[in-house]
């Protein structure tokens, strides 16, 4: 079935084209680089896994509940509106919600993957280089992986919300050969990752568990390969160029905290756009899902050295600002570690399935 036909809406033009800006860079020196980012480099090659074979598809999906939404989390509920949905009618919110998500995780794993190959072409250290062509690899399978979901699960696909086409089109457009860091690895990845981390911990799908376990246990290495590259990169940054760029991330962080909200899933539900804005800046789970957003952007975003007081006081007016002493690197250990439990769970549980079949012949075998 052709994507298309899945959409809720028209996206407009098959493609899309950004035009570059930035300069590809070659670097002659093959010397041995930077042991950190080596080691991320050989871990990403460690790491490379077949989301076809490692994730079990074969999982059945309720497309009225594939989350196990609870009423409370959507935003209608408690309104007016709410009142009068049948429970089909709440299914398919639930169903449309998950759509909406997932959608937008799809679009932003695809500009994830853009963005990476271009890191290639613009880094100008070879190490860098690497490490981003491992990266591309990884959100390529990411795409792949939360495409099938939708096309085979859910049924239904979003469009890319515009404000998140707009910050992924300005993070291409730049010509600085950091910004691709800055706007996907630090804000859309730093933000796709709290909410991946989010449904993760409370879904019991075990399906889009592991999808999302085992996504995150890449974007853990991707989050510390931006802190790397951008920590060492800022440290020679004059006072303009890093206001500069916290001018560019106070902005992305306005765009994503207001205009990311799933406000196409109430107006596909005949909502007056006015009214469905209105809906969910009063809904009281949505706007702490909005505050835990930042929770992977606000310590990254310190720790790379971009803490000038504008930037302080925006995280300070947005009630984020204590999210900047968050410890990253055991919440990246956390993710990984999600993951390989999950494996171990998975691989123990196949185990016994097959010493019972062994059991069940052995026997079979005696009684004749």
């Amino acid at each position: 079935m052709s994507t298309h036909e899945l959409y809720t809406r028209p996206p407009g033009e098959p493609g899309w084209q950004v035009p570059s800006a930035g300069s590809a860079r070659f670097s002659w020196e093959y010397d041995e680089g930077r042991d950190r980012l080596l080691a991320l480099y050989q871990k990403g090659k460690d790491k490379q896994w077949d989301g076809a074979t490692r994730i079990d598809w074969d999982l059945e999906v309720d497309p009225l509940d594939p989350l196990g939404t609870p009423d409370e989390s959507m935003s209608l509920y408690g309104t007016p509106h709410w009142a009068k949905l049948t429970e089909k009618d709440k299914g398919e919110l639930r169903r449309s919600y998950a759509s909406w998500q997932f959608s937008q995780f799809l679009h932003g794993e695809q500009g994830a993957m853009v963005c990476a190959a271009r890191i290639v072409e613009s880094a100008p250290d070879l190490d860098a280089k690497f490490y981003s062509a491992t990266q591309t690899m990884d959100e390529a399978r990411h795409a792949e992986i939360y495409g099938r979901f939708l096309h085979e699960k859910i049924g239904m696909l979003y469009p890319i919300n515009d404000n998140l086409q707009s910050l992924l089109g300005d993070t291409l457009r730049d010509s600085r050969w950091d910004m691709p860091y800055l706007g996907m690895q630090v804000l859309i990845e730093g933000l796709a990752l709290a909410a991946f981390g989010m449904i993760r911990d409370t879904t019991d799908r075990p399906l889009p568990r592991q999808i999302l376990a085992y996504v995150m246990q890449d974007e853990a290495r991707h989050v510390a390969f931006g802190r790397m590259a951008l920590r060492d990169y800022y440290k020679q940054l004059t006072d303009a160029e890093l206001r500069e760029r916290e001018e560019f991330v106070i902005e992305g962080c306005h765009l994503m905290r207001d205009r990311l909200r799933g406000v196409e899933v109430l107006e596909n539900f005949g909502i007056p756009t006015a009214q469905a804005e209105e809906y969910s800046e009063q809904s009281e789970f949505l706007a702490l899902f909005r505050r835990l957003l930042f929770s992977r952007i606000v310590p990254c975003v310190k720790d790379i050295g971009l803490w000038g007081k504008r930037l302080q006081q925006a995280y300070v007016d947005m009630g984020v600002f204590e999210l900047g002493d968050a410890n990253l690197d055991q919440l990246m250990a956390q993710d990984e570690e999600i993951a390989e439990q999950l494996d171990a769970e998975r691989f123990a549980a196949e185990e016994r399935e097959r010493a019972q079949e062994v059991r069940s012949v052995i026997a079979s075998g005696a009684d004749d």
